[in-house]
């Protein structure tokens, strides 16, 4: 009876884990690890290890897909990550992240453009290319 609860608890709280797949433009060739998309989306690397440029774009701070990734990959709640930027904003050494409203949108516009990334719920949809997922 114990090992049937176990079981079931443990397939409810897989259930509730989100995938949080982080996404790029087809053509880019980069292999970015936590750390690096880490970077990226922190402000501390404007571009992809290679040099070329990278612009990385969030989903609206409501959604759980950010809240997941801001968890599993920045390492930070929504509340720290409030405080960095508004102190990064604040002394003008840096500017968050443009932000979107769904999947989509982000799809849409890492699709179309090789120096975006960007992160979304589950796998994209074969026209951009997930680096990570977390």
């Amino acid at each position: 009876m114990k090992k049937l609860l176990a079981l079931c608890l443990a397939s409810t709280f897989s259930l509730n884990a989100m995938a949080v797949t982080v996404i790029v433009h087809p053509s880019n060739s980069e292999q970015l690890d936590q750390a690096s998309i880490s970077r990226i989306f922190l402000g501390k690397a404007k571009s992809f290890p290679s040099g070329s440029s990278a612009v990385p774009i969030n989903l609206e701070e409501s959604s759980a897909t950010t809240e997941e990734f801001n968890s599993k990959v920045l390492n930070k709640s929504s509340s720290q990550l409030k405080a960095y930027w508004s102190k990064l904003v604040f002394t003008g050494k840096g500017t968050p992240p443009k932000t979107v409203s769904s999947d989509a949108e982000m799809i849409n516009l890492i699709a179309n453009n090789p120096n975006m990334i960007g992160f979304i719920s589950g796998e994209g949809d074969g026209s951009v290319k997930a680096v990570g997922t977390f």
